[in-house]
């Protein structure tokens, strides 16, 4: 992806918000591989939400930078899935913020949590399985406080 125009702030740099659509976008593009894609709301009336996020902005993103967004399955359940995800620069590496988020599987006739299909669940598992022996994200589980000397 590609830092657009329309998403430089007054800072000169990407606005905040647009951080979190370049997130969403990556876990579109991650949750479409395991059959939770556009097609899913349609053909079986299911989604997911987002309960929980936390962004951390590291470094700033300027117009027309190349963008890549990873995403790392951290855990699950039956009705929830946490994940993690880097946005780095697409030609120099580093990483320009990341987000933990957690989001609930939803029946959308109920708006109301639901377990995942028995297909959907055997391919979040099996997704889950092959990140397991991925370290464990430094910034996962972190907590927003200011830290007092003591």
């Amino acid at each position: 992806m590609t830092i657009e125009l329309d998403w430089i702030d007054y800072n000169g740099h990407l606005n905040m918000a647009f951080y979190n659509v370049l997130f969403d976008r990556g876990v579109d593009e991650a949750f479409a591989l395991v059959g939770m894609g556009p097609d899913y709301v349609r053909s079986r009336n299911m989604s997911f939400f987002t309960a929980e996020v936390h962004v951390c902005y590291l470094r700033e993103l300027h117009l027309n930078d190349p963008v890549t967004v990873s995403f790392q399955l951290l855990d699950l359940d039956d009705k929830r899935a946490r994940f993690f995800q880097e946005l780095r620069h697409a030609d120099e590496g580093w990483i320009s913020a990341t987000s933990e988020q957690l989001c609930v599987h939803v029946d959308m006739t109920e708006r109301r949590s639901a377990p995942y299909p028995e297909d959907v669940k055997g391919r979040l598992e099996a997704l889950q399985d092959a990140h397991r022996p991925m370290p464990f994200p430094e910034k996962a589980g972190r907590t927003i406080e200011i830290k007092r000397k003591t």
